[in-house]
């Protein structure tokens, strides 16, 4: 049911963390999957990993603060695959500081990656999919998407962005053919927040407040992402999915 032979997905962004485990996932489903981010040797080993799986891929370094570059990664792909089928984006930072010690361009960087980097790759491969008539989005939102969030106030304030630009261009883009999603995933561990995380108040308090009393494993969101990429998910679009353990939903937990 949820067969993605054929299909030619672009992580952005999926060489660490989620990301490279979104790859994993959706090369497992039958996709032949371009993982990319800024490190070269990063992206050589996830397109290495797709490799092993038996799936095609390409080596091609991304800096989603640049326009230009994510045009090039899409020209790319499609000169070696015909077409480009999914986009997942990934690309993400935080920092945590107090708000009104938060300098303006540390603010200004953390929203141009995680939003304006999700709104150029949008729309630079939104236009492949459009003219094809054919695409499934799928951006990364946050818990914070939602809530708030001590001390991330840019972080928090991006991925709230990053929630209505997905709705936004899901009202546009259906009669395209175009389904754009989010995964809001829950706390899992990555070497993004694991210092906001490991033996930490912060981390007791959302252990406290997941009603699973565990982090995610990133394994975990395999299961999402290859649903809004698939066939299945032809009917779903602008919605936000959480895989939280239950998170939003809690109240009291005890």
């Amino acid at each position: 049911m949820f067969d993605l032979s054929g299909r030619t997905a672009v992580v952005v962004g999926g060489t660490s963390g989620i990301g490279r485990t979104l790859a994993r996932a959706l090369a497992r489903a039958g996709a032949d999957v371009v993982p990319t981010g800024r490190r070269e040797t990063l992206v050589q080993s996830a397109a290495g990993e797709i490799r092993a799986l038996g799936r095609k891929s390409l080596t091609v370094t991304t800096d989603v603060s640049n326009a230009s570059s994510i045009q090039s990664l899409r020209e790319k792909v499609v000169a070696e695959f015909s077409k480009v089928d999914i986009l997942v984006n990934c690309a993400g930072r935080t920092a945590r500081k107090p708000t009104a010690d938060l300098p303006e361009e540390e603010w200004n960087a953390i929203l141009d990656t995680n939003l304006n980097g999700t709104f150029r790759a949008c729309q630079i491969f939104g236009r492949h999919m459009i003219e094809r008539g054919y695409g499934r989005i799928v951006n990364i939102a946050s818990l914070s998407s939602f809530v708030s969030l001590h001390e991330v106030a840019a972080y928090s304030a991006s991925k709230a962005a990053v929630a209505s630009l997905t709705k936004s261009l899901a009202v546009e883009w259906a009669r395209f053919g175009v389904c754009v999603n989010a995964i809001a995933p829950g706390v899992f561990r990555t070497e993004l927040n694991s210092a906001l995380l490991d033996g930490t108040e912060r981390g007791r308090e959302f252990l406290l407040r997941t009603p699973m009393r565990r982090f995610g494993d990133v394994e975990e969101l395999g299961g999402a992402v290859v649903y809004l990429a698939s066939e299945e998910a032809s009917f779903t679009t602008g919605h936000i999915l959480a895989v939280d353990g239950g998170f939003l939903a809690s109240g009291v937990n005890q």
